[in-house]
């Protein structure tokens, strides 16, 4: 554990001591005190919607700076404050921080219209540790009524004051033993689920299947006509379907002079229709075709020493991508949403990013020109990262940078989270989006200490991801508007001009890129850090675990807000 870790953990048990005892943090007008909030249950379950009851001594009003569900349209929306009287209670559904295990609640007088609240980037626990609750500027919010049976809230550039805090505790279950993911292995969504998705479609147990002899499904090379990638797409429909989404195979086939069929795209894409606004989509891809071999035969570089081109069963490329949208997908259809929501699995992407291209050239703008994507999230190379570390046993000992600004021999590689179009590498062309994504990582995901924001200043633009990122002493996770794109978000930068967020891993210094030898195995063994000061519970499958389980949520929460309030392009907009 390192040092500001134990130190954030020391004050954090000294602050829950000291609450009972002093009843709130920070002070309001009048004689408000969080003293007089009791909220049940004591510990919530993190991960979890769920129902909490809060009861009031005095009058009071409490802002809720979480996600929480309106009762009335079912729809989930970011915050809300409640007005209870003295002895009443109120109640409300939300959300516990599915990998943070304190919530901040806040009370003011009676009424209370303007709030504090924290900076973009970071935690609720730094906010109040540095006085946040007592200082009357910095960042602030006002509640919005009659929108909902529950106010909303705005930003605002008054804070209202010192508030008075109750500090609640939640705790995350832990369904397997802790090497297997344990910490990550509950929740609407979760870590430990999307790995046994993955193991699914990679499963490398030999079977009689005719079209690829494995249990798995491999040889999902792009495009209509291979019989793998054929089988492989109709058990996505099956799973997709099951889970009560309308499902289309969307196929685009085009003829050459000589009128012969060339088949291009073969995606697949589940629809749950919006309630409010169904004609704006919120869209969740990845590809699921692998790298084809260069030629017939398959080498692994494990034993030959040199790397070649092409894969069986693509695990980290991007089988694991798939898992998340199909199991985002699952969750996500037990809840109302304001617009349409639809997970596509892309083909053609190790092509050209052709089955996403078609898709927004074709059947968005050409199709169904009145419909409006709000914005894109991407899954494409997710895992092998930050937990992890990049010490797998055949991995590239070469310690020179590679083109995406990792050192190649570093003990732990970064997660990336990159969003655009940003064409600009001096300056955040999306700004909304970069401050969302700081948002739900810094507290809900309880990122803080790892993260770093790229944005290069006085720096080339051909150096400035590398060197802003040295500079920054190397943060494990970077939050950064990307330049270039290098899958299926592009097309919607492209096509569309939505503003897209993408996450991901290591991408050309991992050994088995593009390889035969991109399997689950790999994997775990990639992101194994036991005995390395990490703690002896850090396997490979915890580690990849724990990857899986930020990533998609990460994906979800965003998913949440940019239903309420998408975030749209601010270059076309400006």
């Amino acid at each position: 554990m390192s040092g500001g870790r134990v130190k954030r953990v020391i004050l954090l048990v000294l602050l829950m001591i000291l609450a009972p005892l002093s009843g709130c943090f920070g002070s309001s007008d009048g004689d408000v005190s969080a003293d007089n909030l009791t909220v049940g249950p004591e510990v919530l379950s993190s991960g979890e919607f769920q129902v909490v009851e809060l009861s009031a001594s005095s009058d009071m009003s409490v802002f809720i700076p979480y996600l929480v569900i309106d009762p009335s349209s079912g729809y989930v929306q970011n915050s809300t404050v409640l007005d209870i009287a003295n002895g009443k209670s109120a109640s409300v559904e939300l959300l516990a921080p599915p990998r943070n295990d304190v919530l901040v609640l806040m009370v003011g007088e009676m009424g209370r219209v303007h709030w504090p609240i924290r900076d973009h980037n970071e935690s609720w626990f730094t906010w109040l540790s540095r006085g946040g609750a007592e200082e009357a500027d910095g960042n602030g919010i006002s509640r919005v009524s009659g929108n909902s049976s529950l106010d909303s809230v705005n930003q605002s550039m008054q804070t209202g004051g010192a508030v008075s805090v109750k500090l609640i505790s939640s705790e995350r279950g832990a369904l397997v033993p802790l090497e297997g993911g344990g910490r990550h292995s509950s929740g609407i969504v979760h870590g430990r689920v999307v790995y046994e998705r993955l193991y699914e479609i990679t499963d490398p147990t030999n079977s009689l299947d005719p079209v690829d002899g494995k249990e798995g499904y491999w040889d999902r090379w792009a495009g209509q006509g291979n019989a793998a990638y054929e089988d492989a797409a109709q058990y996505i429909i099956d799973e997709l379907g099951s889970f009560g989404l309308e499902v289309k195979a969307h196929r685009f086939e085009f003829t050459d002079i000589f009128e012969v069929q060339n088949p291009e795209s073969y995606n697949v894409c589940a629809y749950k229709w919006g309630s409010e606004t169904p004609d704006e989509w919120l869209v969740f891809g990845a590809h699921f075709d692998v790298a084809p071999p260069a030629n017939l035969v398959l080498l692994d570089p494990h034993i030959t020493g040199t790397r070649t081109y092409g894969t069986r069963v693509g695990a980290y490329d991007n089988s694991a991508g798939t898992s998340m949208v199909i199991e985002t997908a699952r969750a996500l259809v037990e809840f109302e949403s304001r617009r349409t929501m639809v997970f596509c699995l892309w083909s053609g992407e190790e092509g050209g990013k052709r089955g996403s291209d078609y898709w927004t050239e074709y059947y968005v703008k050409e199709d169904n020109p009145q419909v409006t994507v709000t914005n894109y999230i991407n899954l494409d190379m997710a895992g092998v990262n930050w937990p992890g570390g990049g010490g797998a046993p055949h991995g590239d000992p070469d310690p020179q940078i590679d083109e995406d600004g990792y050192p190649k021999d570093s003990e732990v590689w970064p997660m990336r989270v990159y969003i655009g179009p940003g064409p600009n590498h001096d300056r955040f062309d999306q700004p909304e989006m970069v401050t969302l994504s700081n948002w739900i990582g810094s507290d809900a995901l309880g990122l803080e200490e790892q993260m770093g924001t790229l944005v290069g200043t006085n720096y080339t633009a051909e150096t400035w991801k590398t060197d802003v990122w040295l500079d920054m002493d190397r943060p494990e996770i970077i939050v950064y508007e990307d330049t270039t794109a290098r899958s299926d978000h592009a097309s919607f930068q492209d096509n569309l001009g939505t503003v897209t967020v993408g996450f991901g891993g290591l991408v050309d210094g991992y050994w088995c890129y593009h390889q035969t030898c991109d399997t689950l195995q790999e994997m775990e063994d990639w992101m194994d850090t036991t005995g390395k000061d990490y703690g002896e519970e850090n396997t490979g499958v915890a580690n990849l675990v724990n990857s899986l389980d930020m990533i998609t949520w990460w994906a979800l929460m965003t998913f949440f807000h940019c239903d309420q309030s998408p975030v749209l392009n601010a270059i076309t907009m400006g």
